[in-house]
């Protein structure tokens, strides 16, 4: 049968195509910091930033589970809500979710097209902000949750007036090329969100990284503090111990926008995001992608019991990234260790022989090759919904997790080290449409 070409839905993909291949040829600009073209291209859309209320949240680990969450506590509230993150996972529409599902193909033609068409001096990552505002504002949303890219202080997000909330989470080594070369260097960046008049939420973080936050926020006539003890979730629908912090940081912002007890309960125990924890089959995939990552998903296998024999590790990652660090932490795991370089970014990867000099493993020639091994080691023959689930564990909280524990009848296979990576295995595993990856 012959493709009707004029249908709507079948001309908005088009249209869609059209626009993510000259929003892609932006790539090669790599992610400029500065705010100077950002603030010219808002004034000539209209400041759609400005008509925004909006929650700012920065940090190296945990700030895209705390927007999530917050996302959810704000829809459990009654509001509309936008929220935009990166990268994305499958699909470019996967960043700019209107009342938790990503936009529609047609509504984002609509405004990449105008952004690209007017704007030909933004990179990559300033068209995608700018579409998400002005989708928000056509949108009309209630609250718009915003992800800060890289940093925060030269971050395209940060044209963002005062908002109703921010947060800065976990603190850790990223982007040190970008950032700078120690953890003071980064926090400064990160705390560079800070607004007259703002008081901004903190994560975990050591002593002298929040005096190094605390310096900048009073130089920008801002404050800081820890989430209160009426913050302490009750149930969060994202595994792992970590998650608990975020959580509280993400019920202190709820508190902040206004959101009932109740919705901040019940918006962080339906929290989902993808590629955080999350179990397919027999498969968890992760977005560890830094060494502060990769010891937080150990903390959280460790816990589940599973002796390494019966795990297998699917590892892969970019060359700016600290991999030595995160494999060393994440190999111990797993007697069964299998990597591969990352396909489709426009970052060069770490050749998988590296990796297996370091810590002995096989080498496949490309994530097919890989997906195969592992499913072998968890069960020659038998798709990712017929194997062996991981066993459950409880409600996120941390110790629950513990509830289920290996044996023998049990196989595991992580995948981390790389969202690109990621995003690659969770869009086979689940047959999901995908754009190409990208890292920034």
């Amino acid at each position: 049968m012959q493709t009707d070409t004029r249908h709507p839905e079948h001309e908005s993909f088009l249209s869609l195509q059209s626009a993510l291949s000259d929003l892609y040829a932006r790539v090669s600009l790599g992610m400029q910091l500065g705010l100077e073209r950002m603030r010219a291209a808002c004034e000539r859309h209209g400041h759609p930033e400005q008509v925004l209320r909006t929650v700012h949240v920065a940090g190296t680990n945990g700030k895209g589970s705390v927007c999530a969450m917050l996302e959810s506590i704000a829809r459990a509230h009654g509001l509309r809500t936008g929220l935009y993150t990166s990268p994305h996972l499958c699909r470019f529409a996967e960043r700019i979710r209107i009342d938790g599902e990503p936009i529609d193909d047609a509504r984002l033609a609509r405004v990449l097209t105008r952004v690209l068409a007017s704007e030909t001096d933004l990179s990559f990552f300033e068209v995608a902000t700018l579409a998400a505002f002005i989708a928000f504002r056509e949108a009309r949303v209630d609250l718009a949750v915003i992800e800060v890219g890289i940093g925060g202080r030269l971050d395209a997000t940060n044209v963002l007036p005062l908002p109703a909330a921010a947060a800065i989470t976990r603190v850790a080594m990223d982007h040190a090329d970008r950032l700078g070369p120690t953890l003071a260097h980064i926090a400064r960046e990160k705390a560079g969100i800070a607004k007259p008049g703002l008081d901004i939420v903190l994560g975990p973080m050591s002593d002298p990284i929040r005096t190094t936050v605390d310096e900048v926020a009073r130089a920008c006539g801002a404050t800081t503090s820890r989430p209160g003890p009426a913050a302490l979730p009750r149930a969060i629908g994202l595994a792992g111990l970590h998650q608990r912090h975020n959580a509280r940081v993400a019920a202190e912002l709820g508190a902040r926008i206004g959101a009932s007890r109740a919705a901040i309960d019940r918006g962080l125990a339906l929290a989902r995001w993808p590629a955080r924890l999350e179990r397919i089959g027999p498969y968890l995939i992760d977005a560890a992608h830094n060494p502060d990552g990769a010891r937080a998903l150990a903390r959280y296998v460790r816990a589940l019991s599973f002796p390494p024999e019966q795990v297998a590790l699917l590892f892969g990652t970019l060359a700016d990234k600290e991999w030595r660090p995160m494999l060393k932490a994440l190999a111990p795991l797993a007697a069964t260790r299998i990597y591969v370089a990352p396909e489709g970014s426009a970052r060069s990867a770490v050749d998988p022989h590296e990796m297996r000099a370091l810590c002995p493993g096989t080498v496949a020639a490309n994530l097919d090759d890989a997906l195969a091994t592992a499913s072998a080691f968890v069960g020659a023959g038998r798709g990712v919904h017929d194997a062996a689930p991981l066993p459950e564990g409880g409600n996120g909280l941390g110790g629950a997790d513990t509830a289920g524990r290996g044996t023998a009848t049990h196989r595991i296979v992580i995948v981390a080290g790389s969202i690109v990576l990621v995003g690659d295995v969770r869009g086979r595993l689940c047959n999901l449409p995908r754009d190409p990856p990208v890292a920034l």
